[in-house]
């Protein structure tokens, strides 16, 4: 935990120190992707409760701890019969003798002596006047109803002991939570999702109706939590700050309230002016940057940088669609490394238009697709959400460009579906 008189104690902001222009060497999208990947290590899975697995992701083995059922126990509702009939009706739930029948229903146990389950459609009950009811099989009943085995689920019918019922790695889903409830666990150990918190700069940005000349609306704050929940994170809570140097350093340190998290997310503030302090405060804090800048548009401001109990801090670019895009290259790896999961490569798709070069920079594009063809969307440039909004994917053109009919990388947005 970083020390809270860090924060209170904090000196004016530091002088900046110019920055040479590091465009030209500066990761490739690709390589941005890998660094982020690369950089960090799963976290430790946890158990929760069977009602907070949905989801999650199994990191053992579950195995029967017995047969299953345990229990010898009937398919009908009907009787439990002894020998062919016809039978004595007994007390339910005692042992039967040559003869003898007894009530029992769905799922109920079998009691020794019991060959087969009659079931209620197939049976005929005669009173009889001091003495025990009779049973009978029904003249329109099919003899094979009193066979042994018949209507009986025998022990062990669904698993033996020892069988592996679920394996490590599923991603568990309600009938996964039904199956561990019938092997009698109450938790499960599942891999622990990374806890990510937004912290939203901006002194401009306002947070409902339509914002006046000079302000902006706040289109962060809606999108973010569903997006780091979509990308494999758990939402850690928004940390809302104006620009001042003083509250980045308290936000950075974990000031505010709420369970320490595992990536923090910024918004704005990446830049390099006087007025942007990201760096300083990691640099304040005893972090280091990871990354950069990516030779990428939009989102080439993008940070990664890492503080020294683990933390991660993901610097995103203020315009909104720069932002969505850095967060797909640093955000979506690395959350996927922290997660346990596999790094997910980009795929091939055909260009549905002609992409002019770009010397330098990878451009990520969103894209529609159409008859397996990928197609540049409209209203993207670095500040707009309209593109975005009614895309299928994204497109990563390299600098040389694409010609239509050619392949591109192309990667799926968090809310869709890779066609």
């Amino acid at each position: 935990m970083l020390a809270p008189e860090l924060v209170a104690t904090a000196p004016n902001p530091p002088v900046p120190v110019p920055v040479p222009d590091k465009r030209r060497h500066a990761p490739t999208w690709a390589e941005a992707r890998r660094l982020a990947y690369d950089c960090a290590g799963p976290l430790p899975p946890l158990n929760v409760s069977l009602a907070d697995a949905v989801g999650r992701t199994l990191t053992v083995d579950v195995r029967a701890s017995r047969d299953l059922p345990h229990y010898a126990s009937s398919a009908m509702d009907g009787w439990a019969i002894n020998g062919s009939g016809p039978w004595t009706i007994t007390t339910a739930g005692l042992p039967l003798a040559p003869g003898e029948a007894s009530v029992i229903a769905t799922g109920g146990w079998i009691p020794p002596g019991a060959g087969a389950v009659l079931r209620k459609e197939s049976g005929l009950v005669r009173e009889a006047t001091g003495r025990a009811r009779q049973l009978a099989l029904r003249p329109d009943a099919k003899p094979s109803e009193t066979v042994p085995g018949k209507h009986i689920r025998p022990t062990g019918e669904e698993a033996t002991a020892g069988d592996v019922l679920i394996r490590a790695g599923t991603v568990l889903n309600p009938a996964h939570i039904a199956l561990a409830a019938v092997a009698g666990r109450d938790e499960l150990q599942v891999q622990r999702k990374p806890i990510v918190a937004v912290v939203l700069t901006g002194s401009e940005v306002v947070t409902s109706g339509e914002p006046e000349p000079g302000r902006v609306r706040d289109v962060f704050g809606p999108q973010l939590d569903a997006v780091i929940s979509q990308l494999g994170g758990e939402p850690g809570g928004h940390h809302r700050i104006g620009d001042s140097y003083a509250e980045w350093l308290k936000a950075l340190a974990g000031g505010g309230e709420g369970r320490r998290p595992d990536v923090t997310v910024t918004t704005g503030g990446t830049g390099k002016s006087g007025t942007d302090h990201f760096r300083a405060a990691v640099d304040a804090l005893g972090g280091r940057l990871l990354l950069d800048g990516i030779a990428m548009r939009p989102g080439h401001p993008a940070v990664l940088a890492e503080l020294p109990d683990g933390r991660f801090i993901i610097g995103l670019p203020g315009n909104p669609l720069a932002a969505m895009m850095a967060l797909m290259t640093l955000g979506e790896p690395l959350l996927a490394a922290v997660g346990n999961r596999p790094f997910r490569r980009s795929g091939l798709m055909m260009s549905g238009a002609d992409v002019a070069p770009d010397p330098g920079r990878t451009r990520l594009m969103p894209c529609t697709f159409v008859h397996e063809l990928a197609f540049p969307a409209a209203h993207t440039g670095p500040g707009m959400m309209r593109g975005l909004a009614g895309a299928d994917g994204y497109m990563a053109v390299p600098p040389e460009g694409v010609a239509a009919g050619a392949t591109v990388p192309v990667m799926p947005l968090p809310w869709t579906v890779m066609v």
